[in-house]
């Protein structure tokens, strides 16, 4: 055959395949940008209403539109909504006083008068009129200090303490971690490394931090110890025993003179209700509850309550497979009656009404549109009259006026805008806040997700999620798919379930000629314990038979290339997408992993002892991303934080070393001086998600170095 032939035939099939290598340009990156929150804002009216209380539970509230910023008064005891420009953003409304003064690092009395801070490890209270500080415990020292925020991926200056509705006590611990091990980070600079160090226990170390409670009288300074053993620093809830400064499961007697506590396994699998005299500190074992896998109190919130006026207890219990409410006799330490029952989960317990005897809480699974949509309901005590006080489909966030008779709901489904209403603890409907007009933004070319339902990876558990596409689709051509991933167990890949108008940069990657999936697989809250439960002791699963049997199912109904999938996720999303690629090599062709908990022997000790099991029981290593990184097929790109003081930064090196001993090729992208997430290089690393995604799942040439016109918000 004719040599000159042949490579003008070479040349012409090189110039073909050369013009179907699409090239995108930056007017393509611009027009997926305009997708992001930060350019879909401005075309949304009406979104949201944030009250300004006044006196007798009226609240004034702005709402931005096309045609400027609208002020209205609303009189729920007149049931009225006044148009105004008598209030707004110069009224003289008083917020209440933060809990938190002096940039945060100290807590302030119920009353206002006093506030607690840490000096030398050791608690002192301040007079707030005067500024006095009177010391009010001695023998804290290093890693041994009072109130100490620093156990862990939490590291502060603020204390950790509960103070007593009178203002005369607090209660709080002194943090042992004497013996427990240090993480250590170094950065990046000219010159000698600063080293950062702190106490950071590890799953299978022997000592890790533990709490010896105290309860300190405040006005007349002494430390009272709580007579039990010091427990483990556990929290009922989540991977800490604070939120927002307070020291959880704790809840004082009006009076100050008792306070109910939780001592928590440090398996998360026994719970103790116990009771301790403000006094004296002798303590009364009320109930303790043992489960197989790992106790939570709540979805979001912690929900047992002390009711000492009655010498009861409401107490969250998963034991009959969903998380119901429960009454308890506080003397007997007996279930006097099963509050909430059914195939539904009680999530957020929201108030107490002692009076009449009334609980108000939010709770998952009986909207029949999707199971995690939240309703507010009420029920008694004694488990009778359950009324949902927001009927309508959709997710409802509530909340409560000053005097509680009222309550702002704000409900939505991630493709319906939300629609705000005042209603009364009836549930009967005062008047219509406010409803968000998406007009304006559809007309740009915007779109919602569209809400899917299919099967788990069982082949019979429903699951949910939301699919994004391209606003313009070429009819016959199927499109890679990308799936973000976010597999918990503690959260899921969706977060909200309420309507947003932009979802990080999931419908802006659809525009760059993506299908999107996120998919909310099984293992991940919100429903069944035995649906939370399906993965405990191999969180290597990490929902990834689902994500696959999903895509499969969706690509029956949507164009998708099943032989063109990648998926990308942060932090535990960062861990299943390197695991995704690992174990499922020839379905996953392109991964972006950021800031993955890789082997979660090198995270936080909590976390891995909670979802995972204790080191002596679970084989942790088997889990391991490094272990299987040998298996890599498809183009992998690690991301990772030098200074991540959440997942150390050895979590990825690991799994970079395995790649380098199998002779692997894989990308890296190393932010220096970021922590967990990259500040102020964040929009850098979603162009570089962008360019990854279109260059080797789309074969796309992408537009060279494109800068971001905003800021990322997720």
């Amino acid at each position: 055959m004719n040599k000159y032939w042949l490579s003008i035939t070479a040349i012409a099939f090189m110039a073909t395949a050369n013009a179907q290598q699409k090239a995108l340009t930056a007017k393509d990156y611009e027009r997926a940008e305009s997708f992001m929150a930060y350019n879909t804002s401005k075309y949304i009216d009406n979104a949201g209403v944030s009250p300004n209380w006044l006196e007798g539970d009226k609240f004034w509230f702005s709402l931005k539109n096309a045609t400027g910023t609208q002020t209205f008064l609303v009189d729920p005891e007149k049931k009225t909504k006044t148009l105004t420009t008598e209030y707004g953003s110069n009224s003289n409304t008083t917020p209440p006083p933060s809990r938190r003064r002096g940039g945060g690092n100290e807590i302030l009395s119920p009353d206002g008068k006093k506030a607690i801070l840490i000096k030398d490890y050791n608690l002192y209270v301040k007079d707030v009129a005067s500024g006095k500080l009177t010391q009010l415990t001695t023998d804290g020292i290093k890693d041994y200090g009072y109130a100490t925020d620093n156990a862990g991926w939490k590291h502060s200056d603020a204390p950790i303490l509960r103070w007593s509705p009178d203002s005369k006590k607090i209660t709080t611990f002194q943090q042992d971690q004497r013996n427990s091990k240090d993480m250590y980070l170094v950065t990046t600079n000219v010159g000698a490394p600063k080293l950062e160090a702190w106490k950071y226990p590890l799953p299978g170390d022997k000592e890790i931090a533990t709490i010896r409670r105290v309860i300190i009288n405040v006005e007349n300074p002494k430390v009272i110890s709580i007579n039990i053993a010091p427990d483990q620093h556990r929290g009922t809830l989540s991977d800490d025993i604070s939120s927002s400064g307070t020291l959880d499961d704790i809840d004082w007697k009006a009076d100050g003179s008792e306070v109910a506590f939780v001592s928590t396994s440090r398996d998360h699998k026994n719970e103790k209700f116990r009771i301790a005299n403000a006094t004296t500190g002798a303590v009364r074992e009320v109930f303790e509850e043992t489960v197989k896998t790992q106790f939570e109190s709540g979805q979001g919130a912690i929900n047992w309550r002390y009711l000492p006026a009655s010498k009861e207890i409401i107490w969250y219990s998963e034991r009959d497979n969903w998380g119901h409410l429960y009454l308890y006799d506080a003397t007997s330490g007996k279930v006097k009656n099963q509050i909430t029952k059914g195939d539904w989960v009680v999530t957020r317990v929201l108030k107490v009404d002692e009076k009449t005897r009334t609980i108000y809480f939010i709770a998952n699974g009986q909207d029949k549109l999707n199971p995690y949509f939240g309703h507010f309901y009420k029920i008694g005590l004694d488990g009778k009259k359950l009324t949902d006080l927001t009927p309508e489909p959709g997710n409802h966030m509530v909340s409560f006026s000053p005097s509680e008779k009222y309550f702002i709901d704000n409900y939505s489904q991630p493709n319906v805008p939300a629609i705000v209403a005042l209603r009364d603890v009836n549930g009967k409907l005062i008047t219509e806040l406010a409803k968000t007009d998406v007009t304006r933004l559809t007309a740009t070319g915007w779109k919602a997700p569209t809400p899917v339902s299919v099967k788990a990876g069982d082949g019979k558990t429903d699951i949910y999620g939301l699919i994004f596409t391209p606003n313009k689709m070429e009819a016959g051509k199927k499109y890679p798919v990308i799936d973000y991933i976010y597999p918990g167990p503690q959260g899921g890949s969706m977060g909200s379930w309420s309507f947003s108008a932009s979802r990080g940069d999931h419908q802006a990657l659809a525009e760059l000629g993506f299908i999107l999936v996120v998919i909310e697989g099984t293992s991940n809250p919100g429903r069944s314990k035995s649906y939370h439960d399906m993965s405990y002791g191999n969180m290597a699963e990490n929902t990834l038979p689902d994500q696959i049997t999903a895509i499969k199912q969706l690509a029956t109904k949507y164009p998708i290339d099943t032989a063109k999938v990648g998926i990308w996720g942060h932090s535990g999303g960062g861990f299943a997408t390197a695991a995704a690629m690992f174990r499922y090599p020839d379905f996953f062709k392109v991964g972006i992993s950021e800031s993955g908990n890789h082997d979660n022997r090198n995270y936080e000790d909590d976390w891995g002892e909670r979802y995972n099991g204790l080191a002596e029981n679970v084989d942790y290593e088997a889990q391991a991303n490094q272990t299987y990184a040998k298996n890599l097929k498809g183009k992998l790109m690690l991301v990772h934080g030098l200074m991540d003081d959440n997942v150390p930064p050895y979590n990825t090196l690991l799994v970079v070393e395995a790649l380098q001993k199998a002779n692997k090729s894989f990308d890296l992208v190393i932010f220096p001086n970021s922590a967990h997430g990259y500040g102020p290089y964040s929009a850098y690393m979603m162009r570089r998600r962008w360019d990854y995604f279109v260059q080797h799942l789309l074969g796309a040439e992408p537009p060279k170095d494109y800068k971001m016109q905003g800021t990322v918000i997720r």
